[in-house]
This record gives structure tokens, C-alpha cells and sequence, in this order.
């Protein structure tokens, strides 16, 4: 983050970052697809549902906004990548699209520091947490693919073992604009 950065206001960063969140959802879901079209549904099947995460992520925020009466736009994405060399390829592009999204969620978490948004800095705590699993997760699915050499009915029952799992329900995350009220 740049000082000129420093001038733009948290919920300006925020609008930013549900654009990204939307082209993120987006960029997993051709990945998904790229995955599905060359017959590896363990690959595809963890794209699909990191997709709905980066889709949930963004509704998340846009929750924020407007449970702090914020103003609230939604417009196009960036550009999304949908053809890869090869599914090594794949799975590096999404390490960088996880990288660069930990990067802009922790400019947010600065911004709303150094406005004294306290809110804000108390609701971007999570995502920055779930930024460092992803980064994980997605740096070692990276590794396993490296270790398979090509074997990829490795890679996919490496998936099925270890990533497919159903996540625990996770009670701190914040709420998701479109769902059930309660």
C-alpha cells in the first residue's frame, strides 16, 4: 500500500475488494471447468467449492457495507483466466490469485487501521485468517503436484483424502448477505 493508498477510505477498499472476491469466485470456477474438461473431477470438484468460497467471501462483505448502512456496488470482474498449459499450471495461477487476494486483505486491514475504523479492522480479522489457509492449502496442493511428477490419479486421490473433507461450521465467520435472516 502506497500513501496515496492511505487517502482511499476502508469501505472504498472494500467495494474494491467484492469486485476481486467476485473475479476470484470467477477464476476458480474456470479453473473448475479447465479441471473438469481434462477428466479430473477430485481437481475440478476442489475448484468448484473454493469458487463457492470466494463467492461467499464477497457476499460477506457486501453484508458489511450494508449492516453499516455503507453505500453498495456491484459491477463487472476483472479478467478471468480460463486456459491453462497444463494442471500444474492451473494450480500455480491460483496460488498467485491467493497470494495477491492476502496482499489486498492486508491492505484493507491497514486502511482500516490507520482510519481509525475499528469495525473494520475488527471484521477484515477474519479474512485475513482464512487468507493464511488458503495460502496453505493451495501452496501445498502445489507441492503435491510437483511430488506426483505427472501422476495426477495421485494428486486426485491426495484431494479425495486430504481436501475434500467437509469443513467444520465456523461460527466467527461473518454473516453472508442473501442468507436466512434470523
Amino acid at each position: 500500500m502506497t500513501d496515496t493508498d492511505v487517502a482511499e477510505s476502508f469501505p472504498d477498499l472494500l467495494r474494491a475488494q467484492i469486485r476481486h472476491g467476485f473475479t476470484a469466485a470467477q477464476q476458480y470456477l474456470a479453473a473448475a471447468v479447465y479441471f473438469d474438461s481434462n477428466r479430473l473431477p477430485q481437481l475440478a470438484g476442489h475448484g468448484y467449492g473454493r469458487s463457492r468460497e470466494h463467492y461467499a467471501h464477497a457476499l460477506r462483505m457486501v453484508q458489511y457495507l450494508l449492516d453499516r448502512d455503507l453505500y453498495v456496488q456491484i459491477g463487472g470482474l476483472d479478467e478471468v483466466r480460463s486456459t491453462f498449459e497444463d494442471p500444474r499450471a492451473a494450480i500455480a495461477f491460483l496460488l498467485d490469485v491467493e497470494q495477491t487476494r492476502s496482499t489486498q486483505i492486508s491492505d484493507l486491514a491497514r486502511a482500516a487501521r490507520l482510519s481509525g475504523d475499528y469495525l473494520g479492522e475488527r471484521f477484515i480479522q477474519w479474512f485475513l485468517e482464512e487468507q493464511v489457509r488458503n495460502v496453505a492449502r493451495t501452496t501445498t496442493l502445489l507441492t503435491v503436484i510437483d511430488r506426483a511428477a505427472g501422476q495426477l490419479f495421485d494428486v486426485e486421490e491426495f484431494i479425495a483424502r486430504e481436501l475434500r473433507a467437509p469443513q467444520p461450521f465456523d461460527g466467527t465467520a461473518p454473516k453472508i448477505a442473501g442468507a436466512a435472516k434470523n
